[in-house]
């Protein structure tokens, strides 16, 4: 496989990490049980002054997630342009982040989100024995 076709399936699968991250961005309030509806209820109501301002875990945990939409965007835009200006140490760079990126997921949240991060750092290092 050319190396151009191996960037834009790494840049599809962070496509598909970025929709399946925003849906669970938007709904990660609907508990599926009435101890999880407690953590989040916590979340939500126990404020603290952080810098001047009051705050709850989960603003900061919403703030998070949507920073991450962003991010995750961005790397599947810079995926694909990879794709068509053919960058080595960028390539190399993005591949090294996404592996890294995968493994932290696959330590801190859970092995379907991991799957897309790692296959696409695999996907997109292959690119540079490709060219």
């Amino acid at each position: 496989m050319k190396a151009k076709t191996l960037l834009r399936i790494a840049s599809i699968l962070m496509l598909l990490h970025t929709t399946g991250h925003t849906i669970g961005a938007l709904t990660w309030k609907d508990a599926p049980n009435a101890r999880v509806a407690a953590v989040v209820a916590g979340m939500q109501n126990e404020h603290f002054r952080f810098m001047g301002r009051s705050l709850t875990l989960a603003s900061f945990f919403e703030g998070y997630g949507f920073g991450m939409i962003g991010v995750l965007l961005l790397v599947s835009i810079l995926l694909w342009l990879l794709s068509t200006a053919f960058n080595r140490r960028m390539i190399w760079v993005m591949g090294i982040f996404l592996i890294g990126f995968g493994v932290n997921e696959l330590i801190f949240f859970f092995p379907f989100a991991a799957a897309f991060s790692l296959l696409a750092g695999i996907l997109t290092l292959s690119a540079l024995w490709r060219k």
